[in-house]
């Protein structure tokens, strides 16, 4: 019998494992420490997961054929609650350069430790970070500061949408360098949030 168009055949035992049932969440699979080499598998454990284009640019290249030109794509995802990642891919089409940014963003994904990281607020909700964060890419740094309850995000349009898609949704943030380089300040904020996770498994 043939697969029907579309259908996920995995090509990996942890595929088979998620597509049989048996994992059932992707913290197991992060917390085991196992590497996700299919971007479905994120797809099926996070159904509500949301893609956010950065930007699409032209890159040329000099070669001994000529001017080679190519497009590179920034893609964030998210599913708003507690999961992030931020891929980048080069391709000789827009399409085909958005289709690889978004696979790299799916396997890049990591988990966001939310809380109430905010001294007026403390009301020990998962609204904001636990703590000021630091993040650094290229240029870019970025600190996002935990804020009480009903704030909202304090930052430009790009940074309140990449926050958003994180699942903060109450914090204030300063930015310095080339904030309007959308694959700086997307992987600025990938570090900041990443740290958490850090500090977590060596409180261990």
């Amino acid at each position: 019998m043939m697969e029907e168009k579309g259908e996920w055949i995995p090509k990996t035992s942890l595929g088979l494992a998620v597509k049989e049932g048996k994992v059932t969440s992707l913290e197991e699979i992060f917390e085991s420490g196992i590497k996700v080499k299919e971007p479905e598998i994120v797809q099926n454990l996070l159904p509500g997961l949301k893609n956010l284009l950065l930007g699409v640019r032209m890159v040329q290249k000099q070669t001994d054929a000529g001017e080679l030109t190519r497009f590179s794509a920034v893609i964030a995802v998210g599913d708003s609650s507690g999961w992030f990642g931020v891929g980048h891919g080069k391709a000789m089409q827009t399409r085909a350069a958005i289709d690889k940014a978004t696979r790299s963003a799916i396997l890049n994904i990591i988990p966001v430790q939310l809380g109430c990281g905010s001294w007026e607020c403390r009301c020990g909700q998962p609204h904001s970070t636990p703590a000021k964060l630091y993040g650094k890419a290229g240029s870019v740094s970025i600190q996002i500061i935990p804020g009480p309850r009903g704030l909202g995000l304090v930052a430009g349009s790009t940074i309140k949408e990449l926050l958003s898609l994180a699942g903060i949704k109450d914090a204030w943030t300063k930015t310095s360098g080339s904030t309007s380089t959308d694959i700086s300040m997307a992987m600025a904020i990938y570090d900041a949030l990443g740290k958490v996770i850090n500090v977590r498994r060596t409180s261990r």
